[in-house]
């Protein structure tokens, strides 16, 4: 469990497992519902020392250990390269896109996306490779010297299941995100992630890009088993965004593998009072007892994960995409039927379960849930994929009457 625990978070700031896609432009008009998050006080100061070989290492040696760098800071030549590709623009829009193409277009900069390219925007662009947070903040730099309004995106992306169990945290990938005006907003992406899984979005300060850049270092470093330089960015992340639940969990990691159990504990604990909902601390929380043997405990967090599940639409449209891949159409329209339940007006599952209902033969009633998720859907892009697929569905239909 650690090792997938580490893993999969060392991918919140990317969701980089999932493929690496060609890097065309992705500019998706979206309206989204936002929030900063707030700055809160210091609440490091009173957290234990790691306890290493070498001595405990307390929270005020974290600076000395992993400075905080200025993220977004540009240099002649990449302020040059805005000129370049912009000066003389007057369309905000035309200036966004022509600012993308530039930076990953062949025969311009032609960035690569590399999931553990992080850094700094200087260094993105010099290095000429970036994972989708170090993306953010070099396309953040170059879009404000462009005047644009840029700000870091957050989508928490739909949960995921593996075969033998939930994966151990919701996967969250960054992105940029630019405001033109008129409520119109542009998500721009290196390694985009498909509409149907974005669970939500939030806009996050630079504070917060600060933040996941230092969690992104620690889990990093947790990986090659370098605690001290893990738990000091893990530390600095939490200074700059206390409210991130996942930091907490990360947190807690790090104090689990330094045998530090109580502080690993109180570190779940307190992500769960940030979110009472967060499966990451439920799992963590259920494999540290676990390894105590306080099998109540685990067992009660191992339900509690459960219930999640079984309340979570997604977890059903899961279980019906798995049944689905089978062949057993009538076990997947089931399990859809269970997640539009709890979802009734989601369009990705509406979508799905006209799908099954078209396996099934049933036209009619695929035709109708085509017709109802184009209804629903807030996405142009999807709207149209949607209408596609109905006239398709009716056509055939027709040709069977």
């Amino acid at each position: 469990m650690a090792a997938s625990h580490r893993e999969t978070h060392r991918r919140k700031q990317c969701f980089a497992g999932h493929r690496s896609v060609g890097l065309s432009v992705l500019l998706v008009l979206c309206l989204v519902a936002c929030s900063n998050s707030p700055i809160a006080r210091d609440t490091t100061a009173t957290l234990a020392p790691l306890q290493t070989p070498a001595g405990p290492v307390t929270v005020d040696q974290v600076a000395g250990i992993a400075p905080t760098p200025d993220l977004l800071a540009l240099d002649d030549e990449m302020r040059e390269f805005v000129a370049r590709y912009t000066e003389g623009v007057k369309s905000d829009r035309q200036r966004l896109k022509m600012l993308h193409g530039a930076l990953i277009g062949a025969g311009s900069h032609d960035l690569q996306y590399d999931p553990f390219a992080d850094g700094t925007a200087q260094e993105a662009f010099h290095r000429g490779s970036a994972n989708c947070l170090s993306y953010a903040s070099l396309f953040i730099a170059l879009a404000r010297e462009a005047d644009l309004d840029a700000s870091y995106q957050w989508l928490e992306i739909k949960p995921e299941w593996s075969l033998i169990g939930e994966r151990v945290a919701v996967r969250l990938h960054v992105n940029t995100r630019i405001d033109l005006g008129r409520h119109a907003q542009y998500m721009v992406d290196l390694d985009p992630v498909a509409s149907r899984d974005v669970a939500n979005t939030d806009r996050l300060s630079d504070r917060d890009g600060l933040a996941l850049y230092h969690n992104n270092l620690a889990m990093d470093a947790l990986s090659q088993e370098e605690l001290t330089a893990a738990w000091a960015h893990s530390v600095q992340a939490i200074r700059l965004s206390p409210e991130m639940p996942h930091l907490w969990v990360n947190l807690g990691a790090i104090y689990r593998a330094s045998g530090q159990h109580r502080e690993a504990e109180a570190s779940y604990r307190q992500a769960l009072e940030l979110d009472h909902t967060d499966r990451s601390a439920m799992n963590n929380l259920a494999v540290l007892y676990g390894l105590e043997g306080r099998e109540g405990d685990r067992d009660y967090w191992l339900d509690q994960v459960e219930r999640y599940r079984q309340a979570n639409p997604y977890f059903h449209a899961w279980q019906g995409d798995i049944a689905g891949k089978a062949g057993d159409w009538r076990e997947a329209l089931r399990h859809y039927e269970k997640a539009l339940r709890l979802l009734p007006e989601d369009s990705h599952l509406l979508y799905a379960k006209g799908n099954i209902h078209y396996e099934l033969n049933e036209l009619e009633e695929a035709s109708r849930l085509l017709k109802e998720a184009i209804d629903n859907a807030p996405r142009m892009s999807d709207r149209e994929a949607y209408q596609v697929r109905l006239d398709a569905v009716r056509q055939e239909a027709l040709a069977g009457i």
